[in-house]
């Protein structure tokens, strides 16, 4: 991929995309493409869109992401997080183009004891899990050369998740019930977009035609530690409001029943990634402090 190369971000209005619109200038032409300008639900679009611009180096954060409502919209979820990757992958397989895409903690059950490494075996809960899974294997078959970055618990300043939830709450209400018995790694969207950003460079930098194609596969991309949603709301009410914060309640899973089921360990090792990039991930905390800070 030479430094005139075209690089291709979709999604670029939701919380990972928006922040690759930034960390990716000046590594190439980056062309970033919302729902308007490359509706990912039509194949045919896709194709096109791909054709017209030839990216070296396709980016693609988009994913239909509301887990509970997939549960009742899975064609509309299969179609996003399986179909658009597949395509995707197909061109960039005909181009010669690499692809970089993103996926989830959801893709696995939970029960491990431990951190997840790439391979264990994926065993979805949920139909958001099964598409995201059915959409890395797409892209696995097509023989593009490809990474698929899985990651957890995306927290930012915009869009919607779960510091917002959390602050807005907490503002209009002196006592919140947490889940306290989900674990994982909050994962801010800059700490995704500015790794990505690094690998990008590393690819640049190299003068190997099948750079790209070596590294290929699953790699896990969370913040370092593990905390539990409870433990996520009360670091950020601390940052935020310190004894000012409304008081929190942990409660069980069962206790807050949603349609989809989550697993209960979220944890993933990132040691893979920082083995073969030379990256390591910040500390969850210190993730969360820069994000509210800045």
């Amino acid at each position: 991929m030479s430094k005139q190369s075209t690089i291709l971000v979709t999604g670029v209005n939701g919380q990972v995309g928006f922040e690759l619109t930034r960390t990716l200038q000046g590594l190439g032409r980056v062309v970033t493409l919302d729902r308007q300008s490359l509706d990912l639900s039509d194949f045919d679009n896709i194709r096109s869109v791909v054709r017209e611009l030839r990216p070296s180096l396709i980016v693609n954060p988009a994913a239909y992401t509301a887990v509970d409502k997939a549960e009742s919209e899975i064609d509309a979820a299969m179609r996003l997080n399986a179909g658009a990757p597949r395509i995707l992958a197909e061109e960039a397989a005909k181009s010669g183009a690499t692809l970089i895409h993103f996926s989830t903690d959801y893709v696995f059950d939970g029960t491990k004891d431990a951190p997840y490494v790439e391979e264990d075996a994926a065993n979805p809960q949920n139909v958001y899990g099964e598409s995201k899974l059915a959409g890395e294997k797409a892209i696995v078959a097509s023989g593009c050369a490809h990474l698929i970055l899985r990651t957890s618990w995306v927290y930012g300043r915009r869009g919607k998740n779960f510091l917002l939830t959390m602050l807005k709450l907490g503002a209009e209400r002196p006592e919140l019930r947490v889940v306290a018995d989900q674990i994982g790694a909050p994962t801010w969207s800059n700490t995704i977009a500015t790794t990505t950003a690094h690998i990008v460079a590393q690819g640049l930098a190299s003068n190997s035609a099948n750079w790209w194609a070596e590294r290929s596969g699953i790699y896990h991309l969370t913040s370092a530690g593990q905390t539990s949603w409870h433990g996520f709301a009360q670091a950020i009410f601390d940052i935020a409001m310190g004894d000012e914060g409304p008081k929190l309640s942990p409660i069980a899973s069962i206790d807050y029943p949603v349609p989809a089921k989550r697993p209960r360990n979220s944890r993933m090792s990132s040691q893979k990634l920082t083995d073969t990039f030379g990256l390591q991930m910040p500390v969850w905390e210190d993730a969360l402090r820069l994000c509210m800070a800045d």
